[in-house]
């Protein structure tokens, strides 16, 4: 006869998450994954597999939920080019917040993992090339709706935003001076004509 799981598999996940995102790939232990998720290694390795396939599993959930979250953002307004500026400015200021900087537990993945282990540089690729649709599929409507101009490339105009809104989130670890963040996203949002 199996045994029941004593834990609740998707909670355990969430806490294994939150624990990668904080701490990154290396630095957590299995020692604080099975404190933090509340499960002896026995039923972490069982539930999960080993420590690289738990973090596969997070990473997984995490772009999910995270590409879903873009999508709804971007699908809340009407307008393209405030759609954008909401992103853009929602991002600045959570990460001027109070808390520590956690970035993008999937950017944080591309700099610790991805340029040593294939997995995760294909896994962090195939977000960013599921957020360059999210993001085309919105100029297209404003393109659509005559918002944007209908010369413009919607693929190429999406990438560059992509590739904006990684390196922005990248570089809000840092706390720069506002006056260049805002500079920025606006020069940046500027692309959209």
């Amino acid at each position: 006869m199996v045994r029941q799981r004593e834990f609740d598999e998707e909670k355990a996940l969430d806490e294994a998450l939150l624990l990668f995102w904080e701490k990154g790939y290396r630095a957590t232990t299995l020692s604080d994954l099975t404190a933090k998720m509340g499960i002896q290694r026995p039923s972490l390795y069982s539930a999960f597999g080993d420590k690289e396939e738990l973090f596969e599993a997070a990473l997984r959930k995490y772009t999910t939920q995270h590409a879903a979250h873009i999508r709804t953002k971007l699908q809340n307004n009407l307008s393209v080019k405030e759609a954008f500026h909401i992103l853009f400015a929602e991002l600045v200021e959570e990460e001027y917040g109070n808390g520590p900087s956690k970035g993008c537990f999937c950017i944080n993945t591309i700099v610790e993992l991805a340029p040593h282990e294939e997995k995760f540089e294909i896994l962090t690729r195939e977000h960013q090339m599921y957020l360059s649709v999210i993001f085309e599929e919105k100029i297209v409507q404003g393109i659509r709706s005559g918002e944007l101009e209908s010369s413009l490339n919607a693929k190429a105009l999406a990438q560059a935003l992509v590739v904006s809104f990684i390196g922005l989130t990248v570089l809000m670890k840092s706390r720069p001076e506002r006056s260049f963040v805002d500079h920025s996203v606006a020069t940046i949002l500027s692309i959209l004509k």
